[in-house]
């Protein structure tokens, strides 16, 4: 980390997280847990009786990045869609509980709230069932999310762009967004599902990770050299301010326009990975409130490492406190 930055830099960066505002658009979903035991197979079918022990209700998909940057401290806000269902109501509780906005939520009469139902049985996942729709958005649901951005760009240095491919994320959205802050010197970081990356061109940073990165270059990453092409085929087709791929317990890869062939690489932080369930959504997350917090993106994407170092030891869908990250410092 020193070579990035001092200890003494980076707790300067975390003090400023509580003025720091980020809005988080994105695919909102509920993440359930259902905790258990198994002790016998079913006499019915060959599968597993999980007796079950507990179960929790935890922020999902660019609600789990707003939950990041809220346990970080930030000034976060949301805007999304869920549907108008009892998992919706229960998410919206959550967040107004926290004293989180909830105005840039748009509520659709049939449309079901994303919800990923997992049954963990000691320690492993057994079984994911998800209930969902991955229509596109109405272009009126559109027009009240830019309506928001407007709103609210004044109080934001950053903007999280989170596609899960759950039909929120367009390229008529990104433009509206574009278009929005282009007078501003607001961020937008760009966590991407689609393998085109068209539709997210122009955004600032994009976060790929190593395997969405190798399908939207169309190349296979198996050295440095191969990472290097890789960088620079996607800088050169879109025009990114930065790449920065999530490579897993490899670290990760920042690239920066303008600064050819060459990368800085963050080696991963973990002492033991547990869990990668939301890894990405963290590292997001960080680095997008680091850069409210005028850190420079190197220095973001530091504290954004070490952050990924600490989730990744933690089941299920987890967070990082400021705490946590201070005492990883």
């Amino acid at each position: 980390m020193l070579r990035i930055m001092t200890k003494k830099r980076a707790l300067e960066i975390i003090n400023n997280f509580s003025k720091a505002g980020v809005l988080v658009v994105g695919d909102i979903m509920v993440d359930h847990f259902i905790w258990g035991k198994v002790s016998r197979i079913s006499p019915e079918a060959p599968v597993p009786v999980v007796d079950v022990q507990k179960d929790s209700i935890l922020l999902g998909g660019c609600a789990n990045v707003l939950n990041t940057i809220y346990a970080m401290g930030g000034k976060v806000y949301v805007a999304g869609v869920v549907g108008a269902d009892n998992i919706g109501e229960r998410l919206l509780a959550e967040l107004r509980q926290r004293k989180i906005e909830t105005d840039g939520i748009i509520v659709e009469k049939g449309r079901s709230t994303t919800l990923k139902t997992r049954i963990v049985a000691h320690g492993q996942q057994i079984v994911r069932f998800d209930k969902e729709s991955r229509k596109p958005i109405p272009q009126s649901s559109i027009d009240k999310i830019l309506g928001y951005v407007k709103l609210l760009h004044k109080k934001i240095g950053t903007i999280v762009i989170s596609d899960y491919s759950k039909g929120v994320i367009s390229k008529k959205l990104i433009e509206g967004i574009k278009e929005i802050i282009k007078d501003s010197q607001i961020y937008i970081c760009l966590d991407p599902k689609h393998s085109d990356f068209s539709i997210y061109d122009g955004v600032h940073i994009i976060t790929p990770n190593h395997h969405e990165a190798q399908r939207a270059a169309g190349m296979e990453i198996t050295d440095e050299n191969d990472l290097l092409r890789l960088s620079d085929a996607l800088l050169t087709k879109y025009d990114f301010q930065a790449l920065l791929i999530t490579r897993g317990e490899e670290g990760m890869s920042l690239f920066e326009r303008g600064q050819k062939n060459t990368h800085t690489f963050f080696p991963a932080q973990a002492k033991e990975v547990y869990d990668v369930t939301g890894a990405g959504d963290t590292v997001i997350g960080v680095l997008a409130l680091g850069l409210a917090a005028r850190a420079s993106l190197k220095e973001a994407t530091c504290l954004a490492n070490l952050a990924a170092g600490i989730v990744v030891g933690k089941a299920g869908t987890a967070t990082v406190s400021q705490e946590e990250l201070m005492q990883m410092l």
